[in-house]
């Protein structure tokens, strides 16, 4: 296969028209004589030299290849920029919110899908709308299993646990560096519950995972985003300005997320990243995304087309900390000997793993 995404069709036509929302999940891959990657990333790519890949295990040298671009022989151009759409209307923001998730579950081929599913709104939404089984992964008094558990009730759906190890652990941590290629504290413990779900559903003859990636990205999910005023860790100091900025980070973790998931053995769907929704997202006003103490405001407001309230109004943890996956593997560090007055003492203790 040499295109991942969309057809070569559409994507031939978004290039030429330098449309960056053409109304695909993403793409990558080659298309005539050029090489390609959606402007958020969301099928990893490639390249050493000349060479170019979908893995990167398949290149000797490889560096990704950047999103929103394109490379015709060896030049490598950007052929779109993310979009800038006026601001919508409050009304008219959720309600355009509703309609791209619409578009988007509506695309979805539920055979041989499952979907991950830690009981927050992001995933229940995907969980809502999509009749398939849900899996989830933690520690068996972890946040995240306790949260799967009363929404899957709540949805009246069949939910499958995963109850992870340290010895889990031990073992998954160098087979997602060697698909990723990443031995970062952060990265390893987010990718860790991904895998482990991935694996099981693998195993229970699945090979496609719906995830509820991207939500807090595009629809003002993190703290420093709703603090972007005072909070350093963004440039913006407003709201929708630093939505923008962890949007652009994404094809990053995007990456991380597809090869863990890969490895696993099953391919990723993110309904949640359809253009359609992207493109809603980016027109929404600063009070759509955070208003008080509550983020993604539009998300939630749309969300009640599927979700009861309680799952529509229901906070998470990030999946590193509500699978406890961090902490058991800060855990794991210490009791190898890795202490926590050694800088970066996880990643240190990630790398002893893969040698």
């Amino acid at each position: 296969m040499t295109l991942h995404g969309g057809s070569p069709s559409v994507v031939r036509s978004a290039v030429e028209r330098g449309d960056p929302l053409p109304g695909t999940n993403g793409f990558a891959g080659q298309v005539d004589d050029y090489l390609v990657r959606d402007v958020l990333g969301r099928y990893p790519l490639f390249v050493d030299g000349s060479s170019w890949a979908f893995d990167p295990t398949e290149l000797d040298e490889p560096s990704s290849f950047p999103a929103g671009h394109v490379r015709i022989e060896t030049d490598v151009e950007r052929w779109c920029e993310l979009p800038d759409p006026p601001v919508a209307d409050p009304e008219d923001g959720v309600a355009a919110v509703r309609s791209a998730l619409e578009r988007s579950f509506a695309t979805v081929d539920t055979e041989g899908l499952a979907v991950a599913f830690s009981g927050g709104v992001d995933s229940a939404l995907v969980a809502a709308a999509l009749d398939v089984p849900l899996y989830v992964a933690g520690f068996p008094d972890s946040h995240d299993v306790e949260a799967a558990r009363t929404g899957a009730e709540l949805l009246d759906k069949d939910l499958r646990v995963v109850e992870v190890t340290h010895d889990d652990i031990e073992r998954a941590v160098p087979e997602i560096v060697a698909a990723t290629g990443r031995t970062n504290a952060m990265d390893v413990q987010i990718a860790l519950a991904l895998y482990l779900v991935g694996e099981r559903v693998a195993a229970d003859g699945f090979d496609r995972l719906a995830v509820g990636q991207g939500a807090d990205e595009l629809f003002g999910g993190y703290a420093k985003v709703a603090k972007a005023h005072e909070d350093p860790r963004t440039e913006a100091d407003t709201v929708r300005g630093a939505t923008r900025e962890v949007i652009e980070t994404l094809p990053d973790q995007l990456e991380r997320d597809v090869l863990t998931l890969r490895a696993a053995g099953v391919e990723p769907v993110a309904p949640l990243l359809h253009d359609a929704v992207v493109e809603a997202a980016l027109g929404l006003p600063g009070e759509l995304l955070v208003e008080g103490d509550t983020r993604k405001v539009a998300l939630r407001e749309a969300a009640w087309r599927w979700l009861p309230e309680e799952l529509a109004t229901r906070d998470k943890k990030a999946v590193q900390y509500g699978s406890l996956v961090a902490r058991e593997l800060d855990r794991l560090a210490r009791q190898a000997g890795f202490k926590r007055r050694m800088d970066d003492h996880v990643t240190k203790f990630v790398e002893s793993l893969v040698k």
